[in-house]
């Protein structure tokens, strides 16, 4: 059995996860129980990923990541097996609004991911022109789209409701998402339960109307359940490091570890870790890789049989992003910001505006409410690395004059913090599910080998934490499996 001396002596198969993001520490996390010794390798000084909490005007407030879908067992599970469960907050405002066309506008009641299901109410919103309702009515005239293979977004659903839905609608969801754009961004891979519906319907709206409720007169649609931490998000890497070591005395979880080298052995695998100076060779019969597509793919790279995988991987643009986060005086909104019946809005890209979205976290998370209104404003959209060179002055004073032409807010924030996220979000392009496929068929032939993370079925903190579920599962599939021969070897 590859190994240390002490894993061959305790029987114990060694795990290595290269990469301690989120998805790298729910993977440890998931195997911390298992009859194996855990290894946790991280490059950067800090664990966590895009999970990170600091104090702004004495509020603890996430600077990456701040929620997940509650309503999902198998995102919220692990948090509650952490003994988080007490602590899991619910947001008390979820609707968010657009501004467009001069002024914030509520979306329409009824929309799917930005698609809009109802003509009649689409136009009630004046999210868009009478011009651009009249094009999108068109959907329901049209004949059939022959979709055959993956078509972008803007492809798609322009071509149902015209180019104004998608600027307008569409768009703002994918950038607050994926900081992505529609001409990019799959159909297919990003709205995929309305890819899935659209093939029963000719129409999109009726397809994206079999998704969501019927609402009588005057009805809302029902909140949908978002929630956070309560001490943020990024309270919940050091939480699962500590319940990791603590079932599993002899695991090692380590930052300033990059991983050099990935490599097959007689007995399993040889990860190597370290730096040019000093390099280290450990001995593993399982690796969780859990690192973007471009570290992902050079670690494959020397190992036979996995150019497909590395093509695809070489396939995947990032987007970076920056979050400034900003504190004002309760009284600096006029009319205050809790009776506006929305958490957030976003911002067409078309409206030539630098943040794409602002989030009232005080109003999204009540638990947070006191002294100060805290707003957290998302910059950088696909092919805006130029914004995102900007010093932090600049851009807190393009948010801050954003903000008060949006909101009409008064005077200065008292405090303000930004937060840079280089390559954080994976484009799910045209053909991002056929690259996933080929890098999980490449990975499944490898003995031992399993990959998770925000590249494959989805970016979101919940989505993450299920693939590492899945990957924990497959590696721990194989070392039992793996032992059984081994055993039958010995008995033969």
């Amino acid at each position: 059995m590859a190994g240390t001396e002490q894993d061959q002596v305790s029987g114990k198969p060694h795990v290595v996860v290269i990469g301690g993001g989120i998805a790298g520490l729910a993977a440890a996390f998931q195997l911390r129980n298992e009859p194996v010794r855990l290894t946790v390798l991280e490059a950067s000084s800090r664990l966590g990923g895009k999970l990170s909490v600091s104090e702004v005007a004495g509020v603890a407030v996430d600077e990456g990541a701040e929620s997940l879908y509650a309503n999902r067992r198998r995102t919220t599970g692990l948090i509650a097996d952490a003994g988080l469960g007490e602590r899991i907050m619910s947001a008390g405002v979820t609707a968010s609004a657009i501004w467009t066309r001069g002024e914030i506008r509520q979306q329409p009641d009824r929309q799917f991911m930005g698609v809009p299901c109802d003509m009649d109410d689409l136009a009630r919103s004046g999210v868009v022109s009478a011009e651009g309702v009249d094009r999108a009515r068109q959907d329901l005239f049209l004949p059939p789209f022959d979709r055959d293979g993956d078509v972008s977004v803007a492809d798609y659903v322009g071509g149902r409701f015209g180019q104004e839905v998608v600027d307008r609608l569409v768009e703002p969801f994918l950038a607050g998402v994926f900081a992505g754009r529609a001409a990019d961004l799959s159909f297919e891979a990003t709205l995929t339960p309305l890819a899935k519906a659209a093939r029963a319907h000719v129409s999109l709206a009726d397809a994206a109307g079999s998704l969501t409720p019927v609402l009588a007169e005057g009805q809302k649609p029902p909140p949908v359940r978002v929630a956070t931490l309560d001490g943020g998000f990024g309270s919940l890497p050091p939480v699962l490091v500590r319940e990791v070591l603590a079932a599993a005395p002899d695991a090692s979880v380590r930052t300033h570890a990059p991983v050099q080298e990935l490599a097959r052995t007689a007995g399993g695998w040889r990860v190597t870790v370290g730096a040019a100076s000093g390099l280290e060779d450990l001995e593993a019969d399982a690796v969780v890789v859990a690192v973007p597509a471009g570290p992902a793919g050079r670690l494959l790279a020397g190992i036979p049989g996995t150019a497909p995988a590395v093509s695809a991987f070489a396939e995947v643009p990032y987007s970076s992003v920056a979050m400034v986060t900003l504190a004002y005086p309760r009284e600096a909104f006029p009319g205050g910001l809790s009776g506006r019946g929305y958490a957030a809005y976003r911002v067409p890209a078309v409206e030539g505006k630098a943040v794409k979205e602002v989030t009232f976290t005080t109003v999204k998370w009540p638990h947070l409410a006191g002294e100060v209104e805290i707003v957290r404003c998302s910059l950088g959209r696909f092919g805006e690395e130029h914004l995102l060179q900007r010093d932090d002055a600049d851009l807190v004073a393009l948010a801050t004059a954003e903000l008060a032409e949006a909101t009409g807010v008064r005077g200065a924030p008292v405090a303000s913090r930004v937060s840079r996220w280089e390559d954080a979000l994976p484009q799910y392009t045209v053909g991002h599910f056929e690259r996933v496929r080929r890098i999980r068929e490449t990975v499944a032939a490898q003995p031992g080998l399993a990959v998770c993370g925000a590249l494959y079925d989805g970016v979101g903190v919940g989505v993450c934490m299920a693939s590492a579920r899945q990957a924990a599962e497959q590696v721990l599939a194989w070392v039992k499996q793996n032992a059984a021969d081994r055993s039958v070897a010995v008995g033969a």
